[in-house]
């Protein structure tokens, strides 16, 4: 049971990236590499808790879909969301926001399991941790870019 982990600093209030964390909209533009799209559920806006969203996406040179549900939700501490269909055989990824002098710091804990078994462990092994840190990494950056700018006001609600 693979696991990431990533903390990342910034410095904007905690409200602020918390809710930039559940921005769908926001999350499109952090993986336009992947040309990331919501088709079902919510779509836009900031994701509650119980709902869900299905992301389609080209990863591997072949497009995929995901259905996530928020689990968990305590604004603006913490939300957990968790594959319901996709790929993996199973995943949980758990954001932690708290605030330390005057920064906010966003801890990510990225909790999965690949299928196929022995194989998937193997490709996990080879290079899907790595993609998989790198796209939660490149997330975590556009976060950070638009929440210490005023690049957040034009993907927040007012």
């Amino acid at each position: 049971m693979p696991k990431i982990e990533l903390t990342t600093k910034i410095a904007a209030p905690i409200e602020i990236v918390f809710d930039l964390s559940r921005s769908i909209d926001l999350h499109k533009i952090s993986t336009s590499h992947t040309n990331e799209e919501a088709i079902a559920g919510k779509t836009s806006g900031l994701i509650e808790l119980n709902e869900t969203v299905t992301w389609r996406a080209k990863h591997f040179g072949i497009y995929q879909e995901l259905t996530s549900k928020v689990t968990g939700l305590e604004r603006p501490n913490y939300f957990t969301d968790e594959m319901v269909k996709g790929a993996f055989k199973r995943f949980v990824h758990e954001h932690f926001f708290s605030e330390e002098k005057g920064c906010t710091i966003m801890n990510d804990v990225f909790d999965y399991d690949s299928p196929l078994g022995f194989l998937g462990k193997l490709v996990n092994f080879l290079f899907l941790k790595r993609y998989m840190s790198n796209l939660l990494e490149k997330r975590n950056e556009t976060i950070k870019t638009f929440a210490e700018s005023d690049n957040w006001e034009k993907v927040l609600p007012q």
